[in-house]
């Protein structure tokens, strides 16, 4: 290990002595010793040697960089103390189990108990005191080496202040001189949005530069750019990261997507979902820390999905390395933008970002010129870094003062020879940490890279691992945490997620320091090849998907002092799927890693737990959710220790052990989702329980004595009992004055005293965020119910309130009193007795409003917005739903009400018919559903409303913006609302896309009002007769703008008016099932000049092409079950299509014949015949077209095809359902094809063996054989010459048996699929 990494020895021990300090100064400790007959003069031996040893370590930290002995004595050093420590802790748990068996010593005690009792703690103390010794004897040979060093004592440098004022959220304003580099990404964004993207293709922009430059934070900024957000329908963001697994991405992204666990369980599953999610959405992805540069087929696989996309999605790529640009590049589903490569900062920008974070403490402007000097000389040695930049500014902050910035900029770490991959900058950081955050940030380094975590789960472990250091009088241990974690993000060493706004992560360079500075006492298992672990280590995590849980304990049955374990999976999002754990295995744990503080067993398949468990007389934290064991055992009650508890979602457990009361240390206990009814009656004893979790349980009432517990600060949930129980009344709440966070009490229709509510004390708890008050069942006394909630009054600082199914007839008056200025947001739930609402128009804070099945209400009017000036002023978003006697909503009289209002949903309010209030100049979504007499005329609008939907059974009319001022509107089962758009929403210049979809009774689509349009799609309106009203004008303007028509589904549409359709720029035409369709647009050539492709489905009665021919521009044109088009194939003109491409004809009973020679332009590429069930030749084929891809389908009656001529060019040939071709095989000479690359073959009875006497070309790349039912062996003599083959597969071939050995194989070969379903 390089000198870099030798940095952990000192300061992580000088924590660590404070902590033994701690505990053997402890009176509790001392009187166990004294009575016991341990050796105390080995524990004074113990604490002078402590103490001499204690001096050096600073002198011990500096040398340790140039000398590899110190680094040596550091670690040995470490590792004797925390033996001492353990051996601490077992007497300390000795102590408390005297304490908790009393019994032990008393009368009814047999004779033979108090034989044993003898023994064990006659061993016990015997044990120790040899342990001690053993201790003492290497701490001694320890402390004699430290002279031969030459280790000196010095005076410790004298930490930060614990008590800075911290916060969880980074400064977004603290980015300097990236302004140029955001603007250029967003102008090529929306560039690409705008322009639709080259020819559909997704565009990518890769931002490229090195690790710390501040990739990331670019990609951030853009993300979070409000015009971004505007233009992308669907966003999500992935990190990548080193380990490229196309199975993992996918899932990550179709979960950020779906916002939900992803049940899949194949990669096909996961690419069809997320083909699906993004379908013709505009999207925009991030793919962060990409490192990946081995494979383009990987990078094909992962973004073959995205093609769903619409035109204008985007995707950035944020990577260290040229080589990843290089093989995206090559992707030939996306359009690689060029490349943003991000510098380094300039001195004045490095220097800002320094100085922002350094002087954000409100020095004196003389104490800060002091002070630049320095502090640009420290900045130079950030190499233009950003996160080294910012890293600094935090340090230097903490430490303010001119001599110890000098020490910083002296400091020998600038010049400590490591391989350069981990920057001086932040080792300074870690070495300038206070004592007490510096075990907590290396400890994380059994997190694996880009791990996102949310706080109090890290906070937990710190507890458990006792990383705390807390004096009398001070606050909660879980407090203390928390501060400690506010201060490591306010440092830079922990940075929220981007992705998750709950947690957090380390930047790939922090985490690497961690990694370095803890050496061996922190392991990560990865995978196989990491599995060999040091007898020194401490903490170990692995990766549980990865591994089976016998190569865990392989690895690990030597550790046995090993303190925490712990199953962390690369992405903590992954579905709740659980894995099984060897019963051999687990029983392993319990007996042999008694050291261990830590022990998670999260998401394993458990049915039960041995007794063994009560062994772990170290244990802090204990985590075994997902478990499907049906009870703990009672040992579990002997873990003294024990402070924290996780039996999340445990669904099997219906019962706590009775014993429980036992863990007297517990401090955090969860049972959420289990089916726990009833918790003991001796619950009260936990007198030290700060969190108690019951989310999601089946319980019935609240153990008695509730009030006992008065150092709860967490209660998710307060369950009264009725009157037949024995359980704690709402009135115990009152003793507990420290609850906070969100606190749901539940089944207040069994609080038969309303005077019980207010000895609760709700208002006098001012540390809960969020109240749900929630009743169930009937009353018969809404009287009552009005006075209980008047009672439940909460505090002022409440800042989100759900009162559900209450059965008064009105609110008593604090709901909506103004004074409740944080309140952010409000849920009215099934309050059926109430006929008005309260004046909810008062909170000046409100943000979200939501009202549901409100039976009664008729009216909403002044009564709602209250006596405020500006009602609602600060709400963004309102819900009405379930109102079903609701019939007017009366505007506010000022008309200033919802100024900044935002979104509003309105649903299942059958009554409403009269006007809405139009005042809602702030309003961008819009939904109406359920409210059928509501008319279009009556739906407010607003000029920058970005989705409005109006839905009912009767009518679904959705209208979206694309981009500023321009808009998509989409009709679906509506009757006649077309012919009021332009009056109602005035959109006769902002209109650029109509989707009209099963409206019967739509006969016209007036076209000359919206003479922007782009994109028209009419689909099921079975009466539509023309796209013009009958009324207009008889020539109109050209429709410049339109791009794309689709019309399905409409078989009353006989013909378009001549010279009408008039699109210079249209590039695409789909006409399907017209079947009454008889005409196209005449003169289509000069009409449609730029047409690019044309689509003619089941248009039975069209007769030919436009007088004329077709535009010159055209590239692919399909016709399909167009009868009598296809049997006029002779006057189709198609040889003077110099541009056509791509050519599909199919779905004909009739035609016999089809000389392609006849037919075909020389620019044809591709040609696909299907479903011509009566074709018996394509001609002669002597022609100089070359055709390079050629699909026959479903033609029985074709027998041969020439390969020479039309086809002697061919890349790609697929035959499918053509039994007799297929037969004639022989006949194909496709040996003499000398381009071929691909040959698909499928649904033939007959074939048996391939290749028979069918002769292949030797450049044939790929074959494909699918439903072959009675193909039963692969003739490897045959294939054998095909040396440029890497790829056969083949499907539903359910003979298949003989498959040549992989020596008898084209050694080409690099895929073999044989899928025999």
């Amino acid at each position: 290990m390089d000198a870099a990494a030798a940095l952990i020895g000192g300061s992580f021990l000088s924590a660590l002595f404070d902590v033994l300090f701690d505990r053997m100064a402890s009176p509790e400790l001392l009187h166990f010793i004294r009575g016991h007959k341990l050796n105390h003069g080995m524990l004074n031996k113990l604490e002078m040697i402590l103490n001499s040893v204690c001096g050096v370590l600073d002198d011990a930290e500096e040398k340790q960089i140039s000398k590899p002995s110190v680094k040596r004595w550091l670690d040995d050093l470490k590792d004797a103390t925390l033996e001492a420590d353990d051996l601490l802790d077992e007497i300390s748990y000795e102590f408390k189990r005297l304490e908790l068996e009393p019994y032990l010593g008393s009368q009814s005690t047999t004779t033979a108990e108090k034989v044993r009792n003898f023994i064990s703690q006659r061993s016990f103390r015997e044990g120790t005191n040899t342990k001690l010794r053993g201790i003492l004897e290497t701490l001694e040979d320890l402390v004699t080496q430290k002279d031969v060093l030459g280790l000196i004592e010095g005076i410790a440098r004298k930490p930060s202040s614990q008590n800075r004022t911290t916060t969880s959220l980074t400064d977004g304003s603290t980015v300097y001189g990236r302004e140029n580099d955001v603007e250029a990404i967003v102008h090529s964004l929306l560039s690409n949005v705008t322009t639709g993207g080259s020819n559909g293709d997704v565009g990518l922009i890769p931002i490229v530069g090195m690790g710390g430059i501040g990739k990331t934070t670019i990609a951030q900024l853009l993300y979070k750019d409000s015009r971004v957000q505007k233009w992308f329908e669907q966003r999500a963001w992935v990190c990548v990261s080193a380990e490229f697994d196309v199975y993992k991405v996918s899932k990550d992204i179709l979960e950020e997507v779906c916002g939900r666990s992803s049940g899949s369980t194949t990669l096909n599953q996961l690419q069809l979902g997320l083909e699906k999610a993004f379908e013709g959405q505009r999207c925009l992805l991030v793919l962060d820390d990409v490192w990946h540069d081995k494979c383009v087929a990987d990078w094909v696989n992962l973004l073959k999905p995205l093609q769903s996309m619409a035109p204008g999605s985007m995707i950035i790529a944020t990577t260290r390395s040229h080589s990843v640009v290089s093989v995206l590049r090559t992707v030939p589903t996306i359009k690689m933008l060029p490349p943003h490569n991000l510098q380094i900062l300039d001195d004045e920008d490095c220097w800002s970002l320094i100085a922002k974070t350094a002087f954000d403490g409100g020095y004196s402007s003389v104490r800060m010129a002091d002070l630049e000097g320095i502090g640009r000389e420290i900045m130079k040695k950030c190499n233009g870094l950003p996160l080294a930049a910012k890293t600094l500014g935090c340090l230097l902050r903490a430490d303010a003062d001119v001599d110890k910035w000098q020490n910083i900029l002296k400091s020998n770490i600038w010049d400590s020879t490591n391989d350069g991959s981990i920057l001086p900058a932040l080792i300074l950081s870690y070495r300038y940490l206070p004592l007490h955050l510096k075990p907590c940030f290396v400890y994380c380094a059994i997190f694996p890279k880009d791990y996102e975590f949310e706080k109090e789960e890290l906070v937990r472990l710190w507890m458990a691992e006792g990383f705390v250091i807390q004096s009398k009088g001070s606050r909660e241990m879980e407090d203390t945490c928390s501060e400690y974690f506010n201060d490591l993000v306010s440092r830079s060493f922990f940075q929220q997620s981007s992705e998750h706004q709950m947690c957090f992560k380390m930047h790939d360079l922090i985490h690497d320091v961690a990694k370095y500075i803890a050496g061996e006492f922190c392991h990560r298992m990865e995978d196989a090849k990491s599995c060999k672990v040091s007898g020194r280590t401490r903490h170990l995590s692995y990766a549980r998907a990865e591994l089976d849980t016998s190569i865990i304990w392989e690895g690990i049955n030597k550790a046995k002092h090993l303190r925490t374990l712990l199953p962390v999976d690369w992405s903590k999002w992954c579905s709740y799927e659980t894995e099984s754990m060897d019963d051999k295995v687990l029983q392993n744990i319990f007996l042999k890693l008694t050291r261990l503080r830590v022990l998670s067993l999260s998401g394993y398949r458990m049915t039960r737990l041995p007794d063994a468990i009560g062994d772990l007389k170290h244990l802090r934290y204990l985590n075994f959710s997902l478990a499907v064991f049906h009870k703990l055992p009672d040992s579990l009650c002997s873990l003294y220790n024990l402070e924290i508890l996780i039996l999340h979602k445990c669904k099997n457990i219906q019962a706590l052990p009775d014993m429980i009361h036992k863990l007297k240390q517990l401090q955090i206990m969860d049972v959420s989702g289990t089916q726990i009814r009833k918790l003991p009656d001796s619950f009260f004893c936990l007198i030290n329980l700060c969190s108690l979790d019951v989310t999601e349980t089946l319980l019935q009432e609240m153990p008695p004595e509730m009030s006992n517990l008065a150092n709860l600060r967490n209660l998710t949930d307060f369950v009264c009992g009725d009157h037949r129980g024995s359980g704690s009344g709402i009135k115990e709440m009152g003793s507990l004055q420290y609850l906070s966070g969100t606190l749901r009490i539940w089944n207040l229709q069994n609080v038969t005293d309303s005077q019980s509510a207010f000895e609760a004390s709700l208002k006098t708890k001012k540390h809960i965020s969020r109240l749900e008050l929630r009743w169930n069942g009937d009353t018969d006394d809404s009287l009552h119910e009005r006075a209980v909630l008047k009672n439940l009054q909460p505090h002022m600082n409440l800042e989100h309130l759900l009162i559900e199914d209450y059965g008064g007839t009105s609110f008593p008056g604090w709901v909506g009193r103004s004074s409740f200025t944080h309140l952010l947001s409000i849920e009215l739930n099934g309050c059926k007795y109430c006929s008005s609402l309260p004046p909810l128009g008062q909170l000046t804070s409100l943000r979200k409003l939501s009202i549901k099945a409100f039976v009664e209400v008729v009216t909403v009017g002044p009564e709602f917005y209250g006596t405020t000036k500006i009602p609602f002023g600060s709400l963004k978003t309102l819900i009405f739903e379930q109102f079903p006697e609701w019939t007017e909503w009366i505007p506010y009289d000022g008309g200033q009400a919802f100024p900044v209002l935002e979104e509003l949903f309105i649903k299942h309010c059958p009554s409403l018919g009269k006007t809405l209030p139009s005042h809602f100049p702030s309003l961008e979504r819009l939904e109406i559903r359920g409210c059928p007499e509501l008319r279009l005329a009556s739906v407010p609008w607003a000029s920058n409303i970005i989705s409005m939907r109006l839905k009912d059974d009767s009518r679904d009319v959705w209208l979206e913006m694309l981009t500023h001022g321009v808009h998509r509107l989409r009709v679906q089962v509506a009757q006649d609302l077309l012919d009021d758009m332009e009056l109602v929403l005035d959109l006769s210049n902002t209109l650029q896309e109509i989707m009209v979809r099963d409206c019967n009774s739509f006969r016209y689509m007036p076209l000359e009002f919206f003479p922007k349009l782009k994109v028209v799609s009419i689909n099921g309106c079975q009466s539509l007769v023309s796209l013009w009203r009958p009324d207009a004008a008889k020539t109109s303007d050209s429709l410049e703008h339109l791009k794309f028509l689709e019309i399905s589904k409409c078989p009353n549409l006989i013909s378009f008016p001549v010279g009408r359709l008039h699109a210079p720029n249209m590039t695409q035409l789909i006409l399907c099932d017209c079947t009454s369709l008889k005409s196209l647009a005449e003169p289509m050539h000069s009409l449609l000049p730029s047409l690019v492709e044309l689509f003619l489905d089941n248009c039975p009665k069209l007769e030919s092409f436009p007088e004329g021919g077709l535009p010159r521009n055209l590239q692919t044109l399909n016709i399909n079950g167009c009868d009598k088009l296809i049997a006029g194939w002779r006057k189709w003109d198609l040889q003077l299509l110099s541009s056509l491409l791509n050519l599909v004809i199919g779905q004909n009973e009739e035609l016999e014949s089809l000389p392609l020679e006849r037919i075909l332009p020389c620019s044809l590429n591709s040609l696909k015949i299907r479903n011509l069930q009566n074709l018996r030749s394509l001609g002669e084929g002597q022609h100089h077209i070359s055709i390079k891809k050629l699909e026959i389908k479903d033609c029985p009656l074709l027998e041969s095809f020439c390969v020479g001529g039309l086809f002697s060019s061919l890349v790609s040939l697929e035959i499918k359902g053509c039994d007799k071709l297929i037969a004639g095989r022989t006949g194909w000479h496709l040996q003499s094809i000398c381009n071929l690359e691909e040959l698909h073959l499928s649904a033939n009875d007959n074939m048996e063996s391939f290749p028979d006497e069918m002769l292949l070309p030797t450049t044939l790349t790929s074959i494909f054989l699918w439903n072959l039912p009675n193909l039963s062996c692969l003739n490897y003599h045959k294939l054998q010459h095909l040396t440029s083959l890497r790829e056969l597969k083949s499907w539903n071939c359910p003979k298949l048996e003989y498959v040549p050995p992989v020596d008898g194989l084209p050694s080409s070969l690099s895929s073999l699929h044989i899928n025999n379903y």
